[in-house]
């Protein structure tokens, strides 16, 4: 299975030259602890360059009272983001965000534009409803096994 199959596909995007405070409003706004950061200025507009989390925002704004016009978003994320294509598949993109230590992935096209976002709780998800259907496979080879064999 690949990664563009169990990915978000509604992602919620900030300019980087947005302002921290607008980006923490836009998460409150829509209900996310995550925006991916693009720089609209580019030819390719929806490119993602990084990722600003709720976190970042306490650790390295609140925390540390930064103004509010002291910083944009695209001043806070990471200098290197790490995406995965849509046909990469879901267990070695596993083992690139553990390698990383990142909960979050942008999803990119060929063409390198953002096309869904990859999470830890979607791969939970994803791995929860394999282990289901595992479950469902054992019962169904158990309840097999007494249909065709009863007891003696």
């Amino acid at each position: 299975m690949s990664v563009g199959e169990i990915c978000n596909r509604d992602v919620v995007v900030i300019d980087r030259k947005a302002s921290v405070y607008e980006a923490a409003r836009m998460m409150r706004n829509q209900h996310v602890g995550s925006l991916v950061v693009v720089d609209e200025d580019s030819n390719t507009p929806m490119k993602p360059v990084g990722i600003v989390t709720d976190r970042d925002l306490v650790v390295e704004i609140m925390a540390k009272e930064v103004p509010e016009e002291a910083l944009a978003t695209g001043d806070i994320i990471a200098p290197e983001l790490l995406t995965a294509r849509e046909a990469d598949g879901v267990w070695e993109t596993i083992m690139r965000m553990r390698a990383m230590g990142v909960r979050r992935l942008p999803v990119v096209n060929l063409g390198g534009n953002l096309c869904g976002m990859l999470t830890m709780d979607d791969l939970l998800k994803f791995i929860a409803d394999e282990m289901s259907d595992l479950v469902r496979l054992v019962r169904r080879e158990q309840k097999r096994e007494q249909d065709t064999r009863p007891p003696a």
